[in-house]
């Protein structure tokens, strides 16, 4: 559980990356824009100013239908138009509302991360910047940031947590509720579960 809400943290506080700065390195991005929230959070544990990072100045920088695709595995090419956008927009209120309360539990704790040197080659429009997570009293957690260049904007298709894939994840849970219900059977399950966290 703590390696998935560090996970949830830093997925959510890692890119705060300006549509400007498109062509800065990922692992410079992330480096700068982690340890500038991580500040932040030392300090605010409002859940408000949690929900309006989140909403305002992370979020645009996933792609959520991508990362919706790949939760959904195979069964992504069965889903209608109309059925792609249900679940791309009940899986995004699913992971705000799960980062903002994972960044409620852990604000206020004394955070650092440690950026890996990154291996691109010129021209890459793929990459995967690691990083450790570091907390006093605690070993080390490796979270990795797969992000993909679209519209000359980095974005997050992933993140992998102590070799665990976030998006991937999902699939089991998604695979299982589409075998009993079908796709609308999930969409129904996905915002059920958002209302009730409302």
């Amino acid at each position: 559980m703590r390696n998935a809400i560090a996970a949830i943290l830093l997925l959510a506080s890692g890119l705060l990356l300006p549509a400007a700065h498109a062509q800065t390195a990922p692992d410079v991005l992330v480096k700068n824009t982690v340890e500038e929230v991580l500040a932040v959070l030392k300090q605010n544990k409002d859940r408000r100013v949690l929900e309006e990072i989140a909403e305002k100045k992370v979020l645009p920088h996933f792609d959520f239908r991508a990362m919706t695709q790949l939760a959904m595995g195979v069964s992504w090419r069965n889903a209608t138009p109309a059925q792609r956008t249900a679940l791309e927009n009940a899986f995004r209120t699913l992971l705000v509302r799960t980062y903002t309360t994972a960044l409620a539990e852990v604000a206020g704790v004394d955070r650092t991360i440690e950026v890996r040197p990154l291996q691109m080659k010129p021209g890459d429009d793929f990459t995967t910047v690691r990083t450790l997570v570091r907390e006093p009293g605690r070993p080390p957690i490796s979270i990795d940031y797969r992000m993909t260049l679209t519209d000359r904007q980095w974005k997050v298709t992933d993140i992998v947590a102590e070799n665990a894939s976030l998006v991937i994840s999902y699939r089991g849970q998604f695979n299982s509720e589409i075998g009993r219900s079908g796709i609308d059977g999930l969409i129904k399950l996905l915002e059920d579960r958002n209302r009730k966290g409302a």
